[in-house]
Parts: C-alpha cells; structure tokens; sequence
C-alpha cells in the first residue's frame, strides 16, 4: 500500500492542489482533475483514460478504504487529515472525506475515438452544446451503462471532467471515452467514414422513437435544452422525436439520452420479437 502522509495544516503546500476546490477547481489547469469519493475513485482506479495523481482522505475513513489503498502504486502520495483540516482545505464540509487529483491519460483524436467504437461494434454520440455539468453526467451515466462506444463533444460542451461532471455520471466520464471536434470539424463527415449513421434527437423529428428500427452502428446526435440541436445537422441526419403528452414539447436531454440508449441496446431484442410474433 502507498505511504500515508499526515497533514495537520490546512496550508501545507504539498496538498495545495487540494485547496478552496469550489474556486480553484482543475478541470483544463495541465490536465488535471478532482474526483470525489468512494464510487468515483474505484472508477479512477479502473480507468484506461485518467489515473490518480495524489489522494486526500479523512483519517476515520483509511481503514474501510484499505483495499482500495492496496491497488494503488507505492509512490502515489495519500495525504490524511483529520475532518476539520479536510474541510478547511476543501473550503466546504467534505462529508465523503475522499478526494484525489487525477490526469487524463493520451487524449484520442475524434478519428481513433470512432475508429476504436467502430471496431467494437458500439454505437456513438455527439453532443453539441452541452453545457450544463449536471447533464453532462446524466449522459455519460446512461453511456456506460448502455454500452456507448465513444462520446464526442463540440466546441460549446462543457468539460465531462469537471468535478461536479464526475460525480454525477458516478465516474462515468472516467470510463467512456470521449475527445473534443476542433474547430473546422465536419462531425457528420467523420461519423461517415467510421460507417456511423447519425440519428438526431428533436421535439420536431420526422419519426417517431416507438417506430425506430434502426440497422447497423448509430450516432446518436443530443443538443442542448431549448435551442437544441442546429438546423444545419438537422437538415442532413435522420430526426427522431418522442411524443410528448399535451403541453410539453421535450424532456431533460439526460433523461432523453437514457430513453434513447435504452431503445437502441434492445432494438435487435425488439426485431426478434416482432418477427416470432408474426
């Protein structure tokens, strides 16, 4: 297990990256991060993408963390606190008491992203505008637990490794890969050469989700609440829509994207069914 190291001040500059988390957070600072708690640093521990650059623990929670502690390399500095210290560092009542600073590992470029889901036979999405760290989550939650091979994100998407992002896709976001379109980028270009057909959510979609029977490998193209995705896309990509009952027109896009993954992992399921039904 890696050396603990007992921090009894609150201005130690060894755990500085620590400090006032909520004004200083790390997302885009040299490719770093925070990660909070239990569930998410398993998940760092287990990511190919990202990989812990130092822990800072509550003292009262080593022992329930020690088998997770022995995973870990023997030089990765783990930093212990009592709870006052840890909170005055954090700058807020750290009540999970697990903290780490992690660093994402080899970005991939848009192409090996696709190249790589297209090998596994997994579907993709493309987020646009995404901006909203809470459904930036929910989306990836619903990724990982669908199976998505690989997420990307245009220029206006907020960052999946903020801490707020982590903690609300339970780490997700450190599972699934993802990279960023430059700008110039045609997404609907780059879907085609990996053989994706793209698939756009909207209110105002020609089809209906219910009927879709989608063949082969899709992108599943999400925009951001309210102004949605662009006319641009919309006009070149197949439009789904889910009926809404009288007076509203869409739901949460993390709900949506839920919806959505759900319908396509069991649309073979679905074919099958039909088809003994006939």
């Amino acid at each position: 297990m890696a050396e603990l190291i007992a921090i009894d001040d609150p201005a130690d500059p060894r755990i500085a990256a620590y400090r006032d988390i909520r004004e200083r957070d790390l997302v885009g600072r040299d490719g770093l991060f925070v990660a909070e708690g239990k569930v998410v640093l398993e998940k760092l521990i287990d990511s190919r993408q990202a990989g812990p650059q130092s822990l800072l623990i509550a003292d009262k929670r080593v022992a329930a963390l020690t088998p997770l502690l022995d995973r870990l390399p023997d030089d990765l500095p783990v930093y212990t606190a009592g709870q006052a210290v840890l909170d005055a560092v954090a700058g807020f009542p750290l009540h999970r008491g697990i903290l780490a600073i992690g660093r994402r590992i080899d970005p991939p470029s848009p192409n090996r992203a696709l190249a790589a889901a297209a090998a596994g036979g997994r579907d993709v999405l493309l987020l646009s505008a995404i901006a909203n760290h809470d459904n930036m989550g929910g989306i990836f939650r619903n990724a990982a637990g669908f199976g998505i091979g690989a997420v990307l994100l245009d220029r206006d998407c907020c960052d999946p490794l903020y801490r707020k992002a982590i903690r609300v896709s339970v780490g997700a976001t450190l599972l699934v890969p993802f990279a960023r379109l430059a700008a110039g980028d045609d997404p609907l270009a780059l879907l085609d050469a990996h053989g994706f057909s793209p698939l756009a959510l909207s209110p105002q979609g020609a089809e209906r989700l219910a009927d879709l029977r989608p063949e082969g490998r899709q992108a599943v193209l999400f925009g951001a609440e309210g102004p949605g995705l662009s006319p641009a896309l919309l006009a070149r990509t197949r439009s789904v829509r889910i009926d809404m009952a009288d007076g509203f027109d869409s739901l949460n896009v993390a709900t949506t994207s839920g919806i959505v993954l759900h319908h396509l992992a069991t649309r073979f399921a679905s074919v099958a069914t039909g088809n003994r039904a006939r």
